[in-house]
């Protein structure tokens, strides 16, 4: 039985013969400005070389981009960690995969006002990125800084009302995570995500308090709609993220810790 070759397979062959390039793919990925957006442009002429056109859309918050995502209009997006990725999906019903895991932002403790977390006085003003997953990083840092005490049920959606210890008693200011760096004058204390924390001219290691761990589970990953983790222009996508060309520029340009590879 003769096999049947599709029109495409045959246009390709065409094409071939005659010497033509393939026409260039464009994929759209969305990211926050820095560090998510600065790394991808380190990789848009790795992608071109193999016929992948990268176009970057910048966003600056943490919902408009898996919407974006959700709906369409972009390809893939890397801005947002695990848990938060995980959070979203269940809470919008949207349909989000993880496609690859690149680096972690450690979060951080700041404060304009004082030097160590000791001199926080009582009835301190902390301010809280007020999604979910970011809201009980931040108290799980509060946490292991031995600030509050949250309850034995409480996990990575844990909430003001998880604490069950609370000496200082200190009391928390929730506002979207890209707004923490804009309240950190009005208040005694902040935990800012590293992507708001690094335009804001924050130094985890040099400014903040208290750090979070390098072994953090919040990775920071590209997420794609479910079904096309394996496109092909997807997995190229995160091999280049993915290499030792974007590691040393991260340990170049982030020195102290503030972005560490996970590859």
């Amino acid at each position: 039985m003769k096999k049947i070759l599709s029109a495409a397979v045959v246009l390709a062959a065409i094409a071939a013969i005659a010497g033509a390039k393939p026409k260039a793919v464009t994929l759209k990925v969305g990211a926050t400005p820095e560090p998510h957006a600065e790394i991808l442009k380190l990789i848009q002429k790795d992608l071109k070389a193999q016929g992948i056109k990268l176009k970057i859309v910048e966003f600056t918050d943490y919902v408009t981009p898996n919407k974006a995502l959700e709906d369409g209009q972009i390809d893939a997006n890397y801005f947002q960690h695990l848990p938060y990725l995980e959070s979203f999906n269940q809470e919008q019903g949207t349909h989000l995969s993880n496609a690859g895991g690149i680096h972690i932002e450690p979060i951080a403790v700041y404060s304009k006002k004082y030097k160590s977390l000791d001199e926080l006085p009582d009835g301190a003003k902390i301010g809280v990125p007020n999604d979910p997953t970011n809201e009980g990083r931040a108290l799980l840092l509060l946490q292991s800084a031995g600030l509050i005490t949250l309850k034995d049920n409480a996990g990575i959606t844990a909430t003001p009302l998880d604490i069950a210890s609370n000496p200082k008693g200190l009391k928390f200011t929730e506002v979207e995570a890209a707004s923490v760096p804009r309240i950190l004058p009005d208040v005694d204390a902040a935990i800012i995500n590293g992507n708001y924390a690094i335009p804001a001219g924050l130094n985890a290691s040099k400014d903040g308090l208290f750090v979070e761990g390098a072994d953090s589970p919040y990775v920071n990953v590209v997420a794609v709609k479910v079904g096309h983790e394996n496109d092909a222009a997807i997995k190229a996508l995160v091999d280049a993220l993915q290499s030792a060309k974007v590691r040393e520029w991260i340990q170049k340009r982030y020195p102290n810790g503030d972005v560490i590879a996970v590859f």
